[in-house]
């Protein structure tokens, strides 16, 4: 098997410039998601009980749909906007050339899509309850993404954990690069839309 370099050679000037841009966070910025989604959802599922207390089961399944509509977002999200959108695709090719770096969304900017682009139509179609429910479920997606990402390049996982086994599926897709494994924090999509990356016989590091 030839060595990532080979299959994708660094982008010249690229290696003086990782820990420059948008994408690159400080520890306090990146660790800020961990504090502001949890408490956003709380407040938000609070709120969508409070004005319809006797349709909790409704809030909850609002929720639930919420939470699992990150996944299909975190595939289409990392398959055609990191890897192809023009300027995007170079910044998240820092992460590849330095995966210990702390790269990400500002949590302000992460914020702002999810208010325009998801608790806007939710809201519109579904109601300020159930849509906010919605959004709560889809903030803790986007966190256990997050969480997912960061334990894979920063942790060490038990042999035969589900940790280890996403460490091996995201070091295929780094390896690879824009061939699959686009699923960070499970492979469903990857198997839905055949982009799902396995090894036969072989090793990669993790």
């Amino acid at each position: 098997m030839k060595p990532d370099s080979q299959l994708h050679p660094a982008t010249p000037g690229l290696e003086g410039e990782i820990h420059q841009g948008p994408m690159y966070l400080s520890r306090a910025s990146f660790f800020a998601d961990f504090y502001v989604y949890p408490a956003l959802a709380a407040i938000l599922v609070a709120f969508a009980v409070y004005r319809m207390p006797h349709r909790w089961l409704a809030v909850g399944v609002a929720f639930v749909i919420g939470f699992g509509t990150w996944s299909f977002v975190e595939y289409i999200l990392h398959r055609y906007v990191l890897h192809h959108l023009t300027y995007i695709k170079d910044q998240h090719a820092k992460h590849h050339h330095d995966q210990k770096a702390l790269f990400g969304t500002p949590t302000w900017l992460s914020l702002v899509v999810f208010l325009v682009l998801a608790t806007g139509p939710a809201v519109t179609y579904a109601g300020l309850e159930l849509g906010s429910a919605f959004t709560a479920g889809l903030m803790l997606g986007y966190l256990g993404y997050t969480l997912a990402h960061y334990t894979i390049h920063h942790w060490n996982a038990r042999p035969g954990s589900y940790l280890l086994r996403l460490k091996q599926r995201h070091a295929l897709h780094h390896h690879y690069n824009d061939r699959g494994n686009f699923g960070v924090s499970n492979g469903f999509w990857d198997y839905v839309f055949r982009t799902n990356i396995e090894l036969h016989g072989e090793t990669l590091d993790t």
